[in-house]
């Protein structure tokens, strides 16, 4: 067999592998049977339901319900994972576990996400609805958010912040659950349940690394409890964890993960430095142009001539190039995505967990726990640039006067003036300096130039403080009752290497300090005055008080009807400072500010009205002290009218309130999204084409650049409202085998978005049209120097936060699951878990509705991934006596190469999502060049042997089959690849090996 029918035949390899072996959420006992169960266990496919970790008749509370059941099956789909499901399925984090549920979408942020305003960070997005309607909670209370805001304004609690080892498991709610936990609950709810008691000592150690040697992962834990809770009434633990993942370099992967010149495939040659030398990299190169200010080198002229200079060509590790025509040169060769870009961050990550549980009396029970986690993430990123954009508050608003940032004619000291100054001396970094020592002002030189000798990243470390502690009891009556409280603080800090100081860098380059010809030169404190190490400490906090009382009040034909009411109070506080105060810098301007008390009170009806019928009724009024309050109903039912199926369905009403970077004026921020100049601007470029399908000409200043939006807080704002149902139906025909359809409808009303019509305010300026009401242009580059009198690029267009959009989407999830005994003690097991969106659209409030489903689209969210319009995992398990062999599947579709958001409707607001509007511009313009990304299906593979009682050792192959991520040119959050759902294929195969012990 040749590679070639080898690789194409991988897929299906994977798929029959993942038939005959087994998922990872195998079960280490037998699922339980409908007689242990008032509805079947598949009731919550695709993952394990937690009464199979539970006797049958333990009491349990699940999420989105106030009491106590002895299944998880309410008429809300519940997914369950357990942590010996984890285990099997080689799941080390709970960014990982949660994410792996086909209900994740749109908006998900993945840690191999590094270009965000939360990079860093870890979050899930249930229904696509993003990260900030989507709830998570630890043993059903809230948590505080982390500091940095995706987009600029998406509130979310970090995924990597919380610990594993002491995770017992996570229930995730696909379904609105305002009327139970408030806010922020439209999408649903994630729900992690730590471990309650225990007894003795276990551990974990396990390392790995990748097929290629780098990635490498290590992790150990360790937990030890005393106290028989039952026998003694205490029981008391610690738990400690701790992992490593190295990082990736680009450099490590091949081709087309590590550069973005496509063109020995048909696409564009984006490492621009191969062909113009107007790119900048490490060796300056620079143009003769004028300078309107001698003593402030961005006040560089619009016009520049001559050919191109590079500084320094004796030290061309690549080799040069030419470049002909008036304007050319000769330049070292750079790609600067393969020396600076990498794959995977480093991460490091350790947690303390510590919880006493306390029979106070027969009839009351406390508990007191806290923990402590840190995370500390390290990206790598490109070398700062001196002609990236321009810097802000100096480019004025005016395009037809942009300035550029020149070196000067003469350098003198600091603070003088050096058309004047006696001890000026001449630039010697500028090679037209002596030519035009008696004309300054036209001898300036415009440079394009990468700082290389100064390192640029950013060691992000997070660290979480939380306690809780709570009494449940009962009294006389028939009454339970609980109180809980918890408190959580989240300390994030960004030290940054590589941010360029605005004042330092006019400094620099007035004095001369800064040697661009040879810059290995320069002393660390030239470095520092340039590019200053910044220190940005942020922080959150919450303090919250719950409590809720429940009774029955009187018996119905299918049991007790019970009532439940409850309040709460809770504190929120952000503070997340900006990288950039004052627009000093080149980076980062998100910041939020704010603080708000919030109280409610919630009620609960429970009611089995019939053997075969349940019904179950909640309601919550939420009061913000910023003025606006909300009530959120919910109401569901589940009907078994034989105990082979089952029928459910709810209704609801949820809201999320705006976040502090939505409401607070003292709040802003600026985001980039990467941007096409439409074809009207690349012909007057020097481009060639038509209006309808253009090149680039070899013109870098046509090619994808990244326009920013910025915006600041508005306390008008209303609080977003949704309404949710879902239908579905539970189908066991035998005990061994059952099957879930769900259907869900939601739809989003008032919409907090920013700039809705971005978009539209882009393509206006490009056609020379006035901008929508309320945005104006912020910055404008500098003009083209091949093209001086066209049109510059714009740079930034401030942006509102208004309450405009509108959201709807619907979809099915499929659920099946199998145990079948083979005999001899051998057990076969398999779950299915796949979602199909039908649709998912946003109208903005202008009448255009646009259309996401199977595309990029919503482009401008998070990581830009898209949604596709399939999603899910198939899971086999083989289980032999000791040894269990595991493996899932996962299966991702296909995505088209565009997106609504991206695209100017037509004089009638329709939106031609056809591949003539490919997000990623060929060479040849046609739009069908890498317009689709193809679907993406890998397996991973799990083998566990338990030697004794005391011992287990487990081997991991991850994407056993190595396949290769699908190409997606037009992705800003990876290189050619969406690193949200292909991440797997661009790292590869990976192994890893462990032991677990318990005495």
């Amino acid at each position: 067999m040749t590679l070639s029918r080898l690789r194409q035949s991988a897929a299906p390899v994977a798929l029959a592998m993942a038939f005959a072996a087994a998922p990872v959420w195998a079960q280490t006992a037998p699922a339980t049977t409908p007689s242990e169960q008032t509805a079947p266990a598949s009731v919550q496919a695709p993952l394990p339901t937690s009464p199979e970790t539970a006797a049958p008749d333990q009491d349990i509370v699940v999420t989105g319900s106030l009491f106590r059941r002895t299944n998880t099956e309410t008429p809300s789909p519940v997914t369950v994972i357990t942590s010996e499901s984890l285990a099997r399925a080689g799941i080390t984090n709970i960014n990982d576990a949660i994410r792996s549920v086909s209900a994740d979408g749109a908006g998900s942020i993945s840690t191999g996400f590094q270009g965000g305003f939360s990079a860093g960070g870890a979050a899930v997005s249930l229904r696509g609805l993003g990260v900030s309607s989507t709830l998570v909670l630890i043993d059903g209370l809230r948590s505080t958010n982390f500091p940095l805001n995706d987009d600029g304004h998406n509130a979310y609690v970090d995924l990597n912040s919380i610990p594993f080892s002491a995770v017992d498991r996570v229930e995730v709610l696909k379904d609105g659950a305002s009327s139970t936990y408030g806010a922020d609950a439209i999408g649903g709810v994630v729900n992690i349940i730590m471990k309650k008691n225990v007894v003795g000592v276990s551990g974990t150690a396990e390392g790995g690394v990748s097929e290629k040697g780098d990635g490498s992962r290590y992790r150990a834990n360790l937990t030890a409890g005393i106290g028989d809770y039952e026998r003694q009434g205490f029981n008391f633990y610690v738990n400690g964890e701790y992992q490593r993942d190295s990082a990736i370099s680009v450099q490590d992967r091949g081709f087309p993960f590590n550069t973005t010149d496509l063109s020995s495939i048909g696409g564009s040659d984006l490492n621009t430095a191969d062909s113009a030398l107007t790119t900048a990299t490490v060796n300056a190169v620079v143009r003769r142009t004028n300078q309107t200010n001698l003593n402030d080198p961005f006040t560089g002229g619009t016009v520049a001539t001559g050919q191109y200079t590079t500084l320094n060509l004796t030290n061309c590790a690549g080799g040069t190039y030419t470049v002909a025509g008036a304007a050319g040169g000769v330049g070292c060769k750079h790609n600067n995505t393969y020396e600076y870009s990498q794959i995977q961050p480093q991460q490091t990550r350790y947690s303390f967990t510590g919880r006493l549980s306390l029979r106070v009396s027969d009839n009351v029970e406390g508990y007191i726990t806290g923990s402590y986690s840190h995370s500390q993430v390290l990206i790598r990123t490109a070398a700062p640039a001196i002609r990236q954009r321009q810097p802000y508050g100096a480019a004025p608003t005016q395009a037809s006067s942009a300035p550029g940032i020149v070196l000067p004619v003469y350098v003198c000291a600091a603070g003088t003036n050096c058309s004047i100054a006696a001890d000026r001396r001449l630039n010697p970094n500028n090679p037209y300096a002596a030519a035009f020592a008696g004309d300054p002002a036209n001898g300036a030189a415009r440079i394009y130039y990468l700082f290389g000798d100064i390192p640029a990243s950013t060691n992000r470390t997070n660290e979480v403080i939380r306690g809780a502690a709570g009494l449940h009891g009962s009294f006389g009556g028939g009454f339970d009752w609980r109180v809980d409280a918890v408190g959580a603080r989240d300390n994030f800090n960004i030290v940054s290497n590589g941010t360029i100081n605005i004042a330092g860098l006019r400094q620099a380059v007035n004095t001369g300090a800064y040697n661009f010809v040879n810059p290995e030169l320069n002393s660390a404190a030239v470095r520092q005055l340039i590019s200053p190490t910044l220190s940005v400490p942020s922080y959150t906090s919450m303090v919250s008080l719950d409590a809720s009382v429940s009774k029955s009040l009187f018996e119905l034909p299918g049991g007790p009807l019970q009532v439940a009411v409850g309040g709460q109070v809770r504190r929120e506080v952000a503070n997340n400072n900006s990288l950039n105060p004052n627009l000093e810098n080149y980076g980062n301007t998100s910041a939020a500010f704010g603080q708000h008390t919030v109280s409610a009170g919630y009620v609960e009806i429970q009611a089995p009205v019939l053997d075969t019928l349940e019904i179950n009724a909640s309601g919550r009024y939420d009061h913000y002290s910023e003025g606006f309050g909300r009530f959120s109903p919910k109401i569901g039912a589940k009907f078994t009218p034989i105990k082979q199926i089952a029928i459910r369905g709810t209704y609801s009403q949820g809201f999320r309130a705006p976040t502090f970077a939505e409401s607070n004026p003292r709040s802003s921020f600026a985001g980039f999204v990467s941007f096409n100049p439409p074809c009207n601007f690349v012909l007057a470029h020097g481009g060639t084409g038509t209006l309808s399908s253009c090149t680039g000409g070899g013109n870098p200043y046509n090619n994808s650049y990244s326009v920013g939006g910025g915006s600041t807080g508005n306390p008008n704002l209303k609080p977003e409202k949704s309404r949710s149902f879902t239908a579905g139906t539970v189908i066991q025909p035998i005990p061994q085998v059952s099957f879930t359809v769900d259907y869900y409808n939601v739809k989003k009303s008032d919409v907090i978005v920013t700039g809705p019509q971005a978009s539209t305010a882009r393509n206006n300026y490009f056609a020379g049209l006035p901008l929508p009401a309320g945005y104006t242009v912020s910055a404008v580059d500098a003009v083209d120097p091949l093209f001086p009198n066209a049109l510059p690029r714009v740079l930034v267009i401030n942006v509102p936060y208004v309450n405009a959009a509108n959201i709807a989407t619907e979809g099915l999830d499929f659920g099946a699951q199998a145990s079948i005994p083979l005999g001899g003690g051998a057990r076969f097991s398999s779950r299915l878990d796949v979602t199909a969106i039908l649709k998912y659209n946003q109208d903005n409030g202008d009448g255009v509705i646009q259309k996401f489903v199977g595309t990029l689209g919503p482009y401008e969210l998070s990581s830009g991934a898209g949604t596709p319009r399939i999603r899910g995992n198939w899971q086999n398990t083989l289980e032999m006596g000791p040894v269990s062999l595991s493996a899932t599947t996962y299966y991702v579709s296909r995505i088209k190469s565009v997106a609504a958001d991206e695209i100017a409707p037509d004089d009638n607001g329709n939106i031609d999502l056809s591949c003539a509007n490919n997000l990623y511009s060929s060479p040849t313009g046609e739009g069908n060049n890498f317009c689709y990304i193809r679907r993406f299906i890998y397996a991973d593979l799990n083998l566990a042997v338990q030697v004794n009682d005391k011992f287990t050792f487990s081997v991991n192959v991850g994407n056993f089959t190595n396949e290769k991520a699908p190409i997606a040119p037009a992705s800003y959050s990876g290189i050619n690849y969406l690193p949200t759902w292909h991440y797997a294929g661009v790292i590869g195969r990976t192994f890893r090996a462990g032991a677990s012990f318990k005495f």
